[in-house]
């Protein structure tokens, strides 16, 4: 029983002593997504994607408008089977019109995703090697605030900038196109 006591005392002093051994880094990767100079002309680009989304929108419902409008004008003139007809069609025309905006959700997130996983991808190679260069074991992502308590670690993102070539700047506005990363 004794030497089950002294190798189990003996087998946490070593787990202690490798832990106290590994270094712990943090970095906030959303700030250091939107300093990076590829954050800003894919934001501007889908800002303009989602304008010409926009535009897309507002162009079926005028269309619809126009059509609905027009109809009320030449009803008159038309059979009851014709006129049936004009009004599925128009009520399908505001039906599109209203399940533009989820289409159109749908597409800007796919094309958002296209655009920011290089970006990313990039990111998380270069926080990857400067941890590999530093000795860091493990690196906390500081965006996501998952982890209530840990431990005091360094903070790589001065690192990863110069890793990078991004020289160092004011506190960046952070677009909200970008989200958080996927790992």
């Amino acid at each position: 029983m004794k030497k089950l006591i002294v190798a189990g005392v003996m087998a946490l002093g070593i787990i202690f002593s490798a832990s106290a051994q590994t270094k712990i880094g943090f970095i906030d990767t959303d700030e250091l997504i939107s300093v990076m100079p590829e954050a800003a002309k894919v934001d501007g680009e889908l800002k303009e994607y989602q304008a010409t989304l926009v535009q897309q929108g507002q162009d079926m419902g005028k269309e619809a408008d126009d059509k609905a409008a027009q109809f009320v004008k030449d009803s008159l003139k038309m059979t009851p089977t014709m006129k049936e007809i004009k009004r599925g069609e128009i009520l399908k025309m505001y039906q599109d019109v209203q399940n533009w905006n989820q289409t159109a959700q749908d597409l800007y997130n796919k094309k958002a995703q296209e655009k920011i996983a290089p970006i990313r991808t990039k990111a998380f190679d270069a926080i990857k090697a400067v941890a590999k260069e530093k000795g860091y074991g493990y690196v906390l992502d500081a965006s996501t605030n998952v982890l209530l308590v840990t431990p005091p670690g360094d903070d790589l993102m001065p690192f990863v900038k110069a890793k990078l070539g991004i020289k160092d700047t004011p506190t960046p506005v952070k677009p909200t196109t970008l989200g958080k990363p996927n790992q």
